[in-house]
């Protein structure tokens, strides 16, 4: 049987406006989850994964919504940098697409942005991911809600194992030298290179995940500033390629910023506390234990945001 190509005597149904059973049971949210978007934010590109939809209003007379009208207008958050009035524009549009429909619209964007970092002391540079994402939603006639998540790795070194290393190397310290007296500043530097350190601190890779709501009058995200903010309060970002110079001197930022999580959540708190910028944040912190086979985690949050654990 061969069918036309271009049959045009007809207009095509339109299913999605037929009546249907339960047609008056009001839905949350419609719509679609990992679209794949090519996005740029503060000059960088995201291969970017979005999730975008309505809030539906209660319409018996309706199947769903029109999805592919959505998806057409996801186009404009690719036309330039992403930038809070550019979801504005889009999530109004969806908004506008499906007027006797949509109650709200929203987006997820979930990427990592790449982050060229230098050396501590070397003359070296490496590439950084941080896990970024964005959610938006915008109801009839009010103001747009924008929260930006980034999470941020760094190294935890334990203060109590430190305590408790320092300890051994006392105790072993007297041990050796206990019928020793008049001990020379080279017996000691030997002593040291060889047996000083009798017992090391444990450090674990540790992730500290910082959620901000934005005012809708910002221009932009503040995406690198607030990455080298948390990096700059913590201290001991991880790095990428090392010499030995650059080793040592992690170790010593790590010596010099001794962690418990409770410690890094309230540091990253009282800094976020300072800046005017955010109408509320919430902190997570996670160390992902190098002694414990379960990882500590502590949140904290200002008034407007729950980010339980």
């Amino acid at each position: 049987m061969k069918i036309a190509a271009n049959q045009s005597l007809t207009a095509l149904p339109d299913v999605q406006s037929s009546y249907i059973d339960f047609g008056n049971t009001e839905l949350d949210w419609v719509g679609m989850e990992g679209i794949a978007l090519p996005l740029d934010i503060v000059g960088r590109p995201l291969s970017a994964k979005v999730n975008a939809g309505i809030g539906v209003k209660a319409k018996g007379q309706s199947k769903g919504i029109h999805m592919s009208r959505i998806y057409l207008a996801l186009d404009e958050l690719t036309q330039g940098e992403l930038t809070p009035q550019r979801i504005h524009t889009t999530l109004a549009a969806f908004l506008a697409s499906q007027p006797d429909l949509a109650a709200s619209a929203s987006l997820h964007i979930a990427s990592d942005i790449f982050i060229s970092r230098p050396a501590m002391l070397s003359p070296q540079r490496g590439w950084k991911a941080y896990p970024l994402t964005i959610d938006a939603q915008l109801e009839q006639q009010l103001q747009l809600r924008l929260r930006l998540s980034l999470s941020v790795p760094y190294s935890s070194t334990c203060p109590s194992s430190v305590a408790l290393s320092i300890q051994s190397a006392q105790q072993q310290f007297q041990l050796d030298f206990e019928q020793q007296e008049n001990l020379t500043q080279q017996q000691v530097l030997d002593w040291l290179g060889t047996q000083g350190m009798p017992a090391t601190p444990h450090s674990q890779r540790s992730w500290a995940r910082v959620t901000v709501s934005l005012k809708s009058t910002e221009m932009n995200f503040p995406v690198l500033e607030l990455i080298n903010q948390i990096e700059n309060t913590l201290g001991t970002p991880v790095q990428t390629l090392v010499k030995r110079q650059d080793e040592q001197a992690f170790a010593l930022a790590n010596g010099q910023n001794l962690m418990f999580c409770e410690d890094a959540a309230r540091r990253l708190y009282a800094m976020l506390r300072k800046q005017c910028r955010y109408s509320a944040f919430s902190v997570r912190v996670e160390h992902q234990e190098s002694l414990h086979a379960h990882n500590a985690v502590a949140v904290i949050s200002s008034e407007g945001i729950n980010h339980a654990a």
